[in-house]
């Protein structure tokens, strides 16, 4: 799973490289909490990616798309030799996830706060089709400045959406600055309990932490979220804790500093 999670960080650096623009650092605090999912976690079929006993995952902080979508190929879903498309004129892999375009996306995403309330209305959809099919929305921390997220939790603790698992991406740091600079969102934990959810906080990148709370949350009597603890740019030592890499490409020197590191740790 280490080895797996270093090679998706390759891949989305590689990806962001060839296609001159895209968000690193969101991209790179997801990859275990992604690879956790898609590899531990759901219940899917990469050969049989419309299913209707699939579980659902909703990628809503869409920026983050890059991890997703190695994750996706290196998953089966389709070939790895399609990644260097990423965000070229007429490619599948556009800068925020379509899925139309792209099987094994349950959502087309990336206009940030929405993810949540398409979450809650498939999780309703499935209830009231009698289906046990979890759904699994990742959201970044910036992300819960958006009114429509606390709406949408508002939503599935009333319905008792206990099939939903929210997971916050905390790596504390947002396109221009630190979320507790921008707009204080603590304590996370307080908030998500005051709004009926069962809430547990897990280290981001750790693959034993977060089996734990996955777990932990398939056993929750209500809608659950996981709190996960994360780096911004998690891997590449000067991308990690800055908004600098938010939503932006590496020149030459860097890319190759980059890759040095996680190829460094692949051996």
């Amino acid at each position: 799973m280490q080895e797996l999670a270093l090679r998706i960080r390759l891949d989305v650096l590689e990806m962001i490289r060839a296609a001159g623009s895209g968000h690193p650092g969101g991209s790179f605090s997801v990859v275990e909490i992604l690879v956790e999912l898609y590899w531990k976690v759901m219940n899917i079929r990469p050969n049989e990616p419309l299913w209707e006993g699939r579980d659902r995952f909703i990628l809503s902080k869409g920026h983050a798309c890059p991890a997703l979508y190695s994750v996706l190929a290196r998953r089966g879903f389709f070939d790895p030799d399609e990644l260097p498309s990423l965000r070229k004129l007429g490619s599948r892999l556009q800068g925020h996830p379509n899925m139309h375009d792209l099987s094994g996306l349950d959502a087309s995403t990336g206009s940030l706060g929405q993810g949540l309330s398409i979450s809650c209305g498939i999780a309703h959809g499935n209830r009231l089709n009698k289906r046990e099919n979890r759904v699994y929305c990742l959201l970044g921390d910036g992300e819960l400045q958006e009114g429509n997220i606390w709406e949408a939790a508002m939503t599935a603790s009333h319905y008792n959406l206990k099939h939903l698992t929210a997971i916050v991406d905390r790596n504390r740091v947002q396109l221009d600055g630190n979320v507790s600079g921008i707009m204080e969102i603590e304590p996370l934990v307080d908030k998500w309990l005051a709004f009926g959810w069962d809430v547990i906080v897990a280290d981001g990148h750790s693959f034993p932490s977060l089996e734990k709370a996955f777990e932990h949350c398939r056993e929750a009597p209500f809608p659950s979220a996981i709190i996960a603890d994360t780096v911004k740019g998690k891997g590449v030592s000067f991308m990690e804790g800055t908004c600098k890499w938010h939503g932006r490409c590496p020149n030459e020197n860097e890319y190759a500093a980059a890759a040095k590191e996680i190829r460094g740790d692949l051996s």
